[in-house]
């Protein structure tokens, strides 16, 4: 059979480009069938893809337009070349989780106040679950889709009782547990926290990343100042959430006003960029470090572009792609 026209391949690429709910392997079949055309045939049953989401700033706004020639990845320390890169809007699975302990109740009650904002960021067809946590945490509300009952489950935060201590890091676990229980892997997939980041001790780190780079989950963060937060001095919480933000590729701002802050961090999330490269072959289980950065051209155009992506994965242990 001859190669089909460059027709046909701009038809198929543009396919898998609004293929919304294609699956990951299937997408990897015909990737590799579009990059074959016009080569010796290949024969493979199927490729597994990882999929890295990215921001680029420059500091203060997001870079948009950026081709897949605009950046490079390495994997476990080797290059790795880029099957596709894509910045169209995915649909979210996102989980709100809110910090209810003892100081957090005047930040939280201005957040609920003007959340019917924020959340005119969100589509149709986006899921939304909430959470709350102190020492322990607690699903208020599991993945929906109707807008407006999250609107409202938002707006019944401020009844909880406010109390204890803060608990970041289980609580963080807890979260991308739910997830990799009831996440939908076609979906971009983000935990948005709002906590004055002062928390104490309650896992490791590393425990965390670990569990959100095997859900593919992207943590970022709204730091909501409280009295207790306002020390004078340098000051080091003996748990916070910025590491964890910073190795799944997410970011954390300082957010003054709440309702602003909220309704920018959920359009960021939507308009990452999405890139796809073939996994090599490793361990299931095992993770794997992974290093995203602009290419020397893009550079060049974009001298203070910083590039917010995953550090790392884990290989799937039942063969599904990550």
């Amino acid at each position: 059979m001859g190669s089909p026209s460059w027709l046909a391949r701009v038809f198929l690429l543009s396919w898998f480009r609004r293929a919304r709910v294609l699956p990951l392997w299937l997408a990897g079949a015909v990737l590799a069938v579009v990059l074959a055309w016009g080569q010796d045939p290949v024969f493979r049953s199927a490729v597994a893809l990882v999929r890295v989401d990215a921001q680029v700033t420059d500091g203060t706004v997001a870079i948009d337009g950026l081709q897949k020639e605009d950046f490079t990845i390495q994997d476990n320390g080797r290059p790795r070349p880029i099957l596709y890169c894509s910045q169209e809007e995915q649909s979210l699975d996102l989980l709100l989780l809110f910090d209810i302990s003892d100081s957090m109740f005047p930040g939280i009650r201005r957040l609920a106040a003007s959340a019917h904002t924020a959340l005119t960021e969100l589509r149709q067809g986006d899921r939304v679950a909430i959470a709350d946590f102190n020492t322990g945490s607690w699903l208020m509300a599991p993945f929906n889709d109707n807008l407006q009952e999250v609107e409202e489950s938002v707006s019944r935060v401020v009844d909880l009782r406010f109390g204890g201590g803060t608990h970041i890091l289980s609580a963080l676990h807890d979260a991308a547990q739910y997830f990799a229980k009831h996440g939908d892997k076609q979906r971009r997939r983000a935990i948005l926290i709002f906590t004055d980041d002062d928390g104490q001790p309650s896992m490791s780190e590393n425990k965390v990343v670990d569990r959100m780079w095997e859900s593919d989950v992207l943590l970022c963060g709204l730091i909501i100042s409280t009295p207790g937060s306002l020390r004078r001095g340098p000051y080091r919480p003996s748990e916070s959430m910025t590491g964890v933000a910073a190795r799944t590729g997410g970011e954390v701002v300082n957010a003054d006003n709440p309702g602003h802050a909220f309704r920018e961090m959920l359009h960021r999330i939507r308009k990452r960029y999405s890139i796809y490269y073939e996994m090599p072959p490793g361990m299931p289980g095992k993770s794997r470090q992974v290093s995203v950065e602009l290419s020397e051209d893009a550079k060049s155009r974009y001298p203070n572009g910083r590039v917010l992506a995953r550090k790392g994965y884990v290989i799937p242990r039942t063969g599904e792609p990550q």
